[in-house]
């Protein structure tokens, strides 16, 4: 069973940084699919980004685009979000997820959350 576990939420001001971080056991970041996701509150989850690491593509969401990238180290298997530039729109409960479902957006694996608020 592959277990996911986040860190690095926290408060910041607007146009500060945050990396998020996705520790996985149990499984490897070397070939398990892999994205983030958020839930602001009030509102539907949203897929921040996502990939399949082969060949290099990542997906982002339209908002985050040129401000956000996903990453990984095989090595610590370990996945990372880095967020630039950040705006209050971006506040919400950042989730990883691994092993996705066959050609959906859907996966197998889910960390448990950690919170990110960015106050203008």
């Amino acid at each position: 069973q592959v277990q996911l576990a986040e860190s690095g939420g926290g408060s910041v001001q607007t146009g500060e940084s945050l990396k998020l971080s996705c520790a996985a056991s149990g499984g490897s970041f070397r070939t398990l699919d892999a994205a983030w996701f958020r839930q602001a509150p009030g509102k539907e989850r949203e897929r921040v980004s996502a990939t399949i690491w082969t060949g290099g593509n990542v997906y982002y969401r339209d908002s985050v685009k040129g401000r956000f990238s996903m990453s990984r180290d095989i090595g610590k298997n370990t996945m990372y979000l880095t967020m630039n530039n950040l705006k209050p729109e971006d506040t919400a409960v950042y989730t990883c997820a691994a092993g996705r479902i066959g050609s959906t957006t859907e996966y197998r694996y889910w960390g448990q959350g950690t919170q990110v608020t960015v106050s203008s």
